[in-house]
């Protein structure tokens, strides 16, 4: 998929798939999605419910505008913004550094 990420709508047609008993590696295969976006799309629905702890998506999102407001932080990468979500532990923040990155590098002073 694109920078953009999935649609939520896929996202909980992939969790009802795999809450139906549907094995998490078929369903990659068969969507192909990885496994670990799956499970980690996993983890943040049961921390949403409250079923295990964890920052749910509102806190995410909350921290994330609070972050950008009060400070800047600096990413330096060798890899395309592109390439982060699929590296970063945690999509919505990756999806997020990805969205605000530069797409150009800023010009060298000589």
């Amino acid at each position: 998929m694109g920078r953009r990420g999935y649609p939520p709508e896929f996202r909980r047609r992939v969790l009802g798939l795999v809450e139906s008993g549907r094995k998490v590696a078929d369903v990659a295969r068969d969507l192909e999605i990885s496994e670990k976006t799956i499970y980690t799309w996993r983890r943040q629905d049961r921390i949403d419910s409250g079923l295990i702890p964890g920052l749910t998506s509102v806190e995410k999102a909350e921290l994330i505008v609070e972050r950008h407001q009060k400070t800047s932080t600096i990413v330096t990468s060798n890899r395309d913004p592109s390439e982060w979500i699929a590296l970063m532990s945690d999509p919505l923040l990756a999806q997020s550094a990805a969205d605000n990155a530069p797409h150009t590098p800023p010009a060298r002073p000589d």
